[in-house]
This record gives structure tokens, C-alpha cells and sequence, in this order.
């Protein structure tokens, strides 16, 4: 299958070749071991993964930089009410709204207001 075929799929190559091999590689029966089955499977369900909720982000030269002190504000480039980016393994997968923990007022929280799909280039790498 060429490049421009495979883009232009979306990525659905990926699964089906994954797939294909798994079914050919484990044709004596021994299924159980194969990615996917539940051993397998409940293992890398099991793996822990440091989600990050990025309000925004700012730039300045070194020189202001060590010009702050206690109290300075730095602007950032969301404004409030503007959904944040929640970010795992540096990518964007969702953004939301801050909110306050029911549970714990003096925590923090993300409510999910939009699952961002994968990019066409996360696909390639």
C-alpha cells in the first residue's frame, strides 16, 4: 500500500496490519498470549500515565524573567473561561473547564468538554 493511500485512510491501516499479524502469528492456538487478550490487556490497562492540565503559556526574555519576584503576575495566553488543554505524554486529548472539587473545596479539577481525536500525523509516528 503506498504512503498517499495510507493517509488518505485515516490510519485504519494501522489496526488492520496489527490485526492480520496477530491472527497469522498465533495460529497454533496459542491465542491467549497475544496483545489484546485479557491478560495482556488488563497489564497495559494497569500502566500509569501523568495526565497535565495546561491554563496557558507565556514567553519573555531571560532578563525579565529574573526580574520577577514574589507577588509578580505573569499574563498568560488563555483568558478566563477559555477551555484549558488537558495533555498526556505531550498531547492534547481533551480540553475542559476549570472547576472546584465537589468533594474537597481546596482542590482543583477538569470538567471535559471536548475529546480531542488523534491528528493525522500522530498516525506516522
Amino acid at each position: 500500500m503506498s504512503e498517499k493511500s495510507r493517509d488518505s485512510q485515516e490510519g485504519t491501516w494501522h489496526n488492520e496490519a496489527l490485526f492480520s499479524k496477530a491472527d497469522s502469528a498465533f495460529e497454533d492456538g496459542s491465542r491467549d498470549d497475544r496483545v489484546g487478550s485479557g491478560k495482556n490487556l488488563e497489564s497495559i490497562l494497569r500502566i500509569q500515565v501523568l495526565i497535565q492540565v495546561v491554563l496557558g503559556s507565556a514567553t519573555m526574555p531571560v532578563a525579565n524573567l529574573m526580574k520577577l519576584g514574589r507577588g509578580a503576575i505573569i499574563p498568560l495566553d488563555h483568558r478566563v473561561g477559555e477551555p484549558v488543554d488537558v495533555v498526556v505524554n505531550g498531547r492534547v486529548i481533551a480540553r475542559g473547564e476549570v472547576v472546584v472539587v465537589e468533594d474537597d473545596n481546596s482542590r482543583f479539577g477538569v470538567s471535559l468538554t471536548e475529546i480531542v481525536g488523534p491528528s493525522g500525523s500522530d498516525f506516522n509516528s
